[in-house]
């Protein structure tokens, strides 16, 4: 079976995570879905931010949670993935400032000419705890994206989160990150019939039994961040539905090689 290949914060090994022009440049790819990572400003805007903090992305120390959108809007969040790209004519042009916006991003991919699937994850701890799930149900909504079919899932390693997303919209497509092999029998035990697995390929690497198990589970897994032939290869061997990369046009390569271009 030929997993979805979803784009890890974009085209982020060779652009800048989480800015337009990543998300841009793995649609033009031809990834079939997104994954972004979320977290509320202080003026309760959803961004697209994997850190709490902004030191490795936007040079500063400044905390998101703590951080109004218009202060976010000055930074530079894209020079940091290529600060030489003055002097090498082969790197990739992006020219942005300020933060991306999930509505930004949901916008795009609403406009787009194919279907696009979006993987969005909600970051935890966090000061403003079920408030980010209440905000992102909400704007869900706005684009009559809360029920049964539409291109969104929400990913968590937060069981918590995950339980209150379920009771905003239970349509909505949840999965359950998780890197631990020792949470498995937990979780096993407690998350809905319906969720999705979301382990990570080091996890998978390294315990065997773990991958067993999850097989004899039964459930569909989403895998990240699967980078390399040999991830790609143990994520075929297991029968995974997604694998969420950060080269999403180098893993399509490898598909294509294997099954077939894609239409």
């Amino acid at each position: 079976m030929r997993p979805q290949v979803v784009a890890h914060r974009g085209a982020s090994h060779d652009i800048a995570e989480h800015t337009l022009t990543a998300y841009l440049e793995a649609i033009g790819t031809g990834a079939g879905g997104l994954e972004c990572d979320v977290r509320l400003t202080a003026d309760g805007h959803l961004v697209c931010v994997h850190d709490r903090d902004l030191r490795r992305t936007a040079a500063t120390k400044g905390i998101v949670s703590t951080m109004d959108l218009a202060e976010l809007n000055e930074l530079d969040f894209a020079s940091w993935k290529n600060p030489w790209s003055d002097l090498d004519d082969e790197a990739p042009e992006v020219d942005e400032r300020g933060v991306l916006t999930l509505r930004k991003l949901l916008e795009t991919v609403a406009d787009h000419d194919r279907r696009i699937e979006l993987a969005i994850e909600t970051k935890h701890p966090t000061r403003y705890g079920g408030l980010v799930e209440k905000r992102l149900v909400e704007m869900l909504r706005d684009f009559g994206w809360d029920r049964a079919g539409a291109p969104v899932r929400i990913m968590s390693f937060s069981f918590t989160a995950l339980q209150r997303v379920e009771r905003l919209a239970p349509e909505v497509q949840l999965v359950q990150l998780f890197d631990k092999p020792n949470t498995w029998p937990m979780l096993r035990r407690v998350i809905g019939d319906d969720w999705v697995l979301g382990p990570g390929i080091a996890m998978l690497r390294d315990h065997p039994r773990l991958r067993a198990s999850l097989l004899r589970s039964g459930r569909d897994i989403h895998v990240w961040t699967v980078n390399t032939e040999a991830d790609l290869q143990l994520c075929l061997d297991l029968g995974v539905k997604a694998v969420i990369s950060d080269r999403p046009r180098y893993v399509l390569d490898l598909l294509d090689s294997r099954f077939g271009v894609a239409e």
